[in-house]
């Protein structure tokens, strides 16, 4: 127990953990104003077995009940407050630190498995910790205190029953130690089915299009249906093995109070106690155990607030990139690859790439599915670091660089754009949020979006849905492309920005690409003949490697790839329907 609690306490921020550690000295308040009913009580009964009941006594006794219940309600209130603020405010707190970590993660942690391990983890896992950590260690705590508050006042009262007692305690930790590792069994199989359903419902609704379309939605429903009654399994087994330790604990605790019952009536009975005593002790028979059953009850919780945490720890574990450079202006926007190789899970991506771009040049980088294109550009952004070789900008290997400056100097334009649900005003802001509204609405021009998000129902303001779900893919590129406009950042990656967007949009597209990458230095991946021929440089990658280089024109006389490329588009643009 102690060993959970001191686990949470260091997962905590030094300001909640100091409000923990408030809460815990006001709690030894509490339970010293809960236990002035006992000398309470014993000068009542004092008073009616010597009938001596007078006003002196009736006010003793009042102020006594007084104090223990104002002086309780009072401190409670406030230890309650403090323990709230720090359990909420540590899963917020770990939520932010989360993120904060995820920027600087290279991209090659971030898969189906990931996604769902840190969705699990930031939603439910840390959800259930701020509940049930803030009210277990709140009653454990509380209940543990008063316990030895009380024990110490009946050794006050007689040494015997206080040995009781202390023995009595010690049998309880014992088996709650057993409770603990019951529950540890199956704490982990609880939080990994957890998280293993979250994955199986995020890749379900993220792909519902293809199950419909490829019909095997039995399939699917029975990979969720799986992930769903393993969770069920999980929560009945962490019950069933928590009740009957659970409830062995409660036992112990009334069996050490019948003992103490016990015990004082014996002692009456062979004269070694009076009877105001053994009176007093039979009420104190019955408070000693009673916080310390409540707490037994959410010493099983600990167990898995304990996992949670080291859930948490373990996404903070994972290794970020040395973002820690320096902040660097670049002379100049050259970027040079030397011998760069890169790998991913022992298979080789790139292999002894060189490659020169120049400043305010566009660069296209053409190949077959899965030959490296898209992880140059990553190389080139440093989503990445290379394996062997290196990547500079201005001269300055991208690693000296601290990761935001580096960021800095690139804007993206995927193929498949996110847009948060959020305004489109503050999706544009994005990269600026001090941004004002004329230079949200000039960026939207630029990209070609203002018409259509003026005819929007709330304009500029209108809230997109998560993903931009509620735009097409052309409107939602625009979009993207207006947030890069607004970045402004002298080199723009276009990765097939243009790969999937329908005729309607196409024109307004292109005529958004043309305003953003005036005057930048361009890299592009590219499908598209008419955005590949007229690039300063056309590089093909095959295998990971630089297979050929040059203008159009100088490819074209040549037998490979890139002629056959273009071959193969300008035979499916005369294709005709007869």
């Amino acid at each position: 127990m102690l060993e959970m609690l001191r686990k949470f306490f260091d997962f905590c921020s030094p300001v909640d953990r100091a409000k923990f550690y408030r809460s815990v000295v006001l709690g030894v308040l509490d339970a010293i104003f809960g236990a002035m009913k006992i000398p309470a009580a014993f000068f009542a009964i004092s008073a009616v077995i010597d009938k001596k009941i007078t006003a002196g006594t009736f006010v003793v006794v009042l102020g006594f009940m007084l104090l223990s219940t104002i002086g309780k309600m009072v401190v409670n209130r406030f230890s309650q407050m403090l323990q709230t603020e720090a359990g909420y405010n540590t899963c917020c707190n770990k939520r932010m630190e989360i993120g904060q970590h995820l920027r600087y993660l290279p991209m090659g942690y971030f898969n189906d498995t990931s996604l769902g391990h840190i969705t699990s983890v930031t939603t439910n896992t840390l959800e259930q910790t701020g509940d049930i950590a803030t009210r277990a260690i709140m009653m454990v705590l509380q209940g543990s205190i008063t316990t030895v508050v009380i024990g110490i006042g009946m050794f006050l009262f007689d040494v015997r029953i206080g040995l009781i007692s202390v023995v009595g305690i010690l049998i309880f930790f014992l088996f709650n130690k057993y409770t603990n590792a019951c529950v540890a069994k199956v704490a982990g199989e609880k939080l990994e089915s957890d998280k293993d359903m979250v994955g199986v419902v995020l890749e379900f609704i993220q792909g519902i299009a293809e199950i419909r379309n490829y019909n095997i939605i039995s399939h699917s429903s029975t990979r969720l249906s799986k992930a769903i009654d393993r969770k069920v399994k999980a929560d009945i087994g962490a019950e069933i093995a928590a009740i009957p330790a659970v409830g062995v604990q409660m036992l112990i605790c009334k069996l050490i109070g019948v003992v103490i019952a016990g015990a004082s009536i014996y002692f009456y009975l062979t004269g070694s106690m009076e009877l105001t005593y053994t009176i007093t002790m039979l009420l104190c028979s019955f408070m000693v155990f009673e916080a310390l059953d409540m707490a037994g009850i959410y010493t099983a919780l600990l167990k898995i607030i304990g996992r949670g945490v080291d859930l948490v720890n373990e996404i903070m574990s994972v290794e970020q990139m040395d973002i820690n450079g320096e902040d660097i202006k670049p002379s100049n926007k050259d970027i040079h690859l030397d011998h760069v190789s890169f790998a991913y899970e022992n298979r080789t991506i790139i292999d002894d790439v060189t490659l020169d771009i120049k400043e305010n040049t566009t660069t296209a980088i053409v190949g077959p599915s899965g030959g490296g294109k898209t992880t140059i550009t990553s190389l080139i952004a440093r989503f990445w670091d290379v394996k062997s070789g290196k990547v500079t900008l201005g001269g300055r290997d991208v690693r000296d660089y601290s990761f935001d400056s580096l960021m800095e100097n690139f804007s993206f334009v995927f193929q498949k754009v996110y847009l948060f649900e959020d305004t489109i005003a503050n999706n544009i802001r994005f990269g600026r949020p001090e941004a004002s509204m004329d230079e949200v609405i000039a960026a939207a021009k630029k990209a070609c979006c203002h018409e259509f998000i003026m005819g929007l129902p709330d304009g500029y303001e209108t809230v997109v849905g998560e993903g931009g779900a509620t735009l097409s893919g052309g409107e939602k590129q625009r979009i993207a492309i207006a947030r890069a406009i607004m970045k402004n950042a002298p080199i723009i990656i276009l990765d097939e920005a243009t790969a999937n967007v329908d005729p309607e949009n196409e024109k307004e597209l292109t005529q958004a690409i043309e305003n953003l990458t005036k005057e930048k230095t361009i890299i592009m991946i590219a499908h598209r003949l008419k955005t590949v021929r007229n690039a300063d440089q056309i590089v093909v990658i095959d295998k990971g490697r630089i297979v050929q280089k040059g203008k159009h024109e100088e490819l074209m006389e040549q037998d490979g790839i890139y002629k056959n490329f273009v071959s193969g588009r300008k035979q499916a643009v005369s294709w005709k329907i007869a």
